[in-house]
């Protein structure tokens, strides 16, 4: 199987959709799929799964299609959803509330061990299994437990120091939802920076141009 860097960001971000609809086809009882059906279920072209799935060794057969269950298992490895790595939320306002409390970090490949934030009024309430913890805290949370990736829900203006401050924590792994673009002056460090704005933005535009 390739782990090689030359595999584009393209490619890898289509891999969870991927594994999301073997995942219902896995519900529903399907034992195996052909690429020209999963094309009609994704809206890609079958020449276009073929291609991705390649990148990585290529699972299927011709003639006979790919086994999804063993499709599923392979896809869910290839993104290291077999291998858990420990997470901590900063900033416990309603996103970061519906972030802890309705995604399912296990199945994403990430454990939530800790949610911080620097509201007096905040700090101690429980969102969903968790006790809020003091900012004041993180750098020792850190040093104890050394999480692998920290979820930005603040304000534009604090992403910058608290960025800093975990990358002085040991942390170089971000999921991004504030503002702030990270990356730019944030060398080494990997990064999701997800701008819901930027999606509905793009919705409009699509509506209004059909």
């Amino acid at each position: 199987m390739s782990r090689s860097n030359d595999i584009s960001l393209a490619v890898i971000r289509r891999l969870p959709r991927y594994y999301r609809f073997l995942d219902e086809l896995l519900k529903k009882g399907v034992v195996r799929v052909s690429s020209g059906e999963l094309s009609a279920i994704l809206g890609l072209t079958a020449s276009q799964i073929r291609q991705d799935l390649n990148c990585f060794g290529g699972f299927g057969q011709q003639g006979y299609g790919y086994l999804v269950e063993q499709l599923h298992d392979e896809i869910g490895k290839i993104l290291g959803l077999d291998r858990i790595a420990d997470a901590i939320l900063i900033g416990a306002g309603n996103l970061g509330r519906a972030i802890a409390n309705h995604l399912d970090f296990e199945q994403r490949g990430f454990h939530l061990t800790a949610i911080f934030d620097a509201a007096q009024d905040v700090i101690g309430q429980r969102v969903g299994d968790l006790t809020v913890s003091d900012m004041a805290t993180l750098e020792e949370f850190c040093r104890l437990h050394k999480p692998s990736l920290a979820i930005l829900c603040v304000p534009y203006d604090a992403a910058k120091a608290n960025v800093d401050r975990l990358k002085n924590s040991g942390i170089h792994v971000f999921w991004n939802f504030s503002h702030y673009d990270i990356g730019v002056d944030d060398p080494g460090c990997i990064v999701e920076n997800v701008h819901l704005g930027d999606s509905l933005m793009t919705l409009s535009y699509r509506m209004k141009n059909a």
